[in-house]
C-alpha cells in the first residue's frame, strides 16, 4: 500500500541486521542467559505455531524461521542481540499484532520527544520540557531525515520505534533533521534514565503499592475523553483510547445529543477494547450494524453493534484521524465511511488492525524473568470484502497539517472540520483546545 523507494526497500528487507538487531554487543551473555533466549523462542513459538489465525502463516516457513532464529542466538554473545533475533522471528509474519514482549528493565527510559508520519513525511510533534532533546534544538515541525542510519517511512517507523524504544534503548540518538525554513542538522539526543526499583511490594499498605495506585490514576488521567462544546453548533471530543466503559460512552453521547454536530477526533488513537467501539458506534447508528467477519483458524464469526435505539446521537458526524490512528479507531472511522453516517478527515492511518491475544511467560525460580507476545488470533473482514491491515482509512478528505503549523502549534485539520458544520474556529484556537499532558516521569 505504501510508495517505496530504492532505499528504503533495502532498509525494511534488511531489518534483520538492522533494526530489530541491535548494534551494541556490550552486555554479554551467559550460558544459562542464552538457555533462556532459547526457552523464550520455544514457547512462543509454540503458541504461534498453536494460535496464529492462518495456519499457512501467510506462506512464510515458520519452522524454518524459528530454526534460523535459534541458529543465530547460539552464535550470540551478546544478550541484546540474542532477544532481537526472538523479535526477528515473529516479525516474518509481517503482522502488526504478532511481536515479541521482552523482559522489563529496572529502568525508565525517554528520549524526551514525538514523532509522527505525516504524509510520507516524518515530524517531531512534541518535545518535552526540559529534556536534553528540547536543550539541542529540538523543535516540533523538524523533519526527522534519519534515525541512526535509518531513514524513516510509513512501512519501518513503527520498528525504529520498537527497536529503539521497547526492544534495546540506548543512552543516545542520532538524528538527521530538516528545520521548516530547509536547513538540515545533526543531533545527538541523549535520554532521561530514572533507575527503577528491582524489587517491589504491593502487599498491604506499602509505599510501593500507593506509588502503583498513584501510577494507574496518572495513567486513568491521561486516558479520559475530554469534551470541548463550541456552543449548540458542536461538540469536539478527543479519545486518546478506546478503554471506556458502556457508562463513559453513554454519557459522551448524552452531551452530544444537545448539539447539532460531534467531531470525534481519534488522532493519535491506538485502539483499544472491542467493547468500546461497540459502544460508541451504538451510540450512533439506530440500527444494529455489522463490524467485520472475525476470521480465525477455525471459524468466521460476524462482530455487531447494537444500537441504543431512541438515545442515539443522529446529528452530523465527522471523525479526525492521522498515521497514529490505529486498530479500534480505524475501523470505527472506516464503519462511518461504509454506513454513509459522517465524513473522515485528516491523513491515511496507520493499517494495523487486528484482534491479538496477549500471552505472558515466566522462566526461573529464585529469579523469575517475565515476558510476553502479542499474537494475532483473527482478521477481521469488513462489510466491503476488504481488511484495514496493512491498508489504513484513507479519508474522504485528505487534510494535513504542515511544518510551520507543528511549529507554531496551530490545528488547522480540526479548524478546517468545525468549518464544514458551519463553527468559526481558527487553527491557533484548534491548537489550544487539547492541551498535550505529557506522562510524569
Amino acid at each position: 500500500m505504501w510508495r517505496k523507494s530504492a532505499s528504503a526497500y533495502l532498509l525494511t528487507a534488511t531489518v534483520l541486521a538492522g533494526l530489530l538487531v541491535p548494534v551494541a554487543r556490550s552486555q554479554q551473555m551467559s550460558n544459562l542467559d542464552r538457555g533462556r533466549v532459547l526457552e523464550m523462542l520455544d514457547n512462543l513459538s509454540k503458541d504461534v505455531r498453536k494460535h496464529y489465525y492462518d495456519p499457512e502463516f501467510h506462506g512464510l516457513d515458520w519452522e524454518a524461521r524459528v530454526a534460523e532464529a535459534k541458529n543465530r542466538i547460539k552464535k550470540e554473545t551478546s544478550l541484546g542481540m540474542a532477544l532481537a533475533y526472538v523479535a526477528w522471528a515473529l516479525d516474518g509474519l509481517n503482522d502488526s499484532h504478532t511481536f515479541f514482549l521482552p523482559p522489563s528493565r529496572p529502568i525508565r527510559h525517554d528520549y524526551g520527544f514525538q514523532t509522527a508520519m505525516i504524509g510520507d513525511k516524518c515530524y517531531v510533534t512534541r518535545v518535552r520540557p526540559g529534556s536534553d532533546a528540547e536543550a539541542k534544538g529540538l523543535r516540533p515541525g523538524d523533519e526527522v531525515v534519519a534515525v541512526e542510519a535509518y531513514r524513516p517511512t510509513r512501512q519501518i517507523l513503527w520498528k525504529i520505534d520498537y527497536r529503539f524504544r521497547v526492544l534495546r534503548p540506548q543512552p543516545d540518538l542520532q538524528l538527521a533533521l530538516r528545520d521548516p525554513a530547509g536547513h538540515e542538522r545533526q543531533v545527538v539526543v541523549t535520554a532521561k534514565i530514572v533507575e527503577l526499583k528491582r524489587l517491589t511490594d504491593v502487599t498491604g499498605q506499602s509505599a510501593d503499592f500507593w506509588d502503583v495506585i498513584r501510577g494507574m490514576e496518572s495513567d486513568e488521567h491521561l486516558m479520559r475523553i475530554r469534551l470541548t462544546s463550541l456552543g449548540d453548533e458542536l461538540l469536539v471530543a478527543k479519545l486518546p483510547v478506546f478503554f471506556f466503559g458502556q457508562e463513559e460512552v453513554d454519557g459522551l453521547i448524552d452531551k452530544a445529543r444537545k448539539h447539532q454536530a460531534l467531531i470525534l477526533d481519534l488522532r493519535e488513537n491506538p485502539g483499544g477494547a472491542v467493547e468500546t467501539l461497540k459502544y460508541l458506534l451504538g451510540g450512533i447508528f439506530e440500527n444494529e450494524v455489522k463490524i467485520a467477519d472475525r476470521v480465525g483458524r477455525k471459524e468466521r464469526k460476524p462482530e455487531t453493534a447494537k444500537s441504543r435505539g431512541r438515545s442515539i446521537f443522529t446529528g452530523k458526524v465527522i471523525v479526525l484521524v492521522d498515521s497514529r490512528s490505529a486498530s479500534a479507531s480505524e475501523l470505527f472511522a472506516r464503519m462511518v465511511q461504509l454506513e454513509k453516517r459522517g465524513s473522515v478527515i485528516g491523513d491515511r492511518s496507520e493499517g494495523s488492525v487486528m484482534e491479538a491475544k496477549r500471552y505472558s511467560y515466566r522462566l526461573g525460580a529464585d529469579t523469575v524473568v517475565f515476558y510476553g507476545a502479542s499474537i494475532t488470533e483473527s482478521d477481521l473482514i469488513m462489510t466491503d470484502g476488504k481488511s484495514l491491515e496493512h491498508n489504513g482509512v484513507t479519508p474522504d478528505e485528505l487534510f494535513l497539517p504542515s511544518a510551520a503549523d507543528l511549529a507554531s502549534g496551530r490545528d488547522p485539520v480540526l479548524a478546517h472540520a468545525a468549518g464544514l458544520v458551519g463553527v468559526k474556529l481558527t487553527p491557533e484556537d484548534a491548537g489550544k483546545m487539547f492541551p498535550f499532558e505529557w506522562p510524569k516521569e
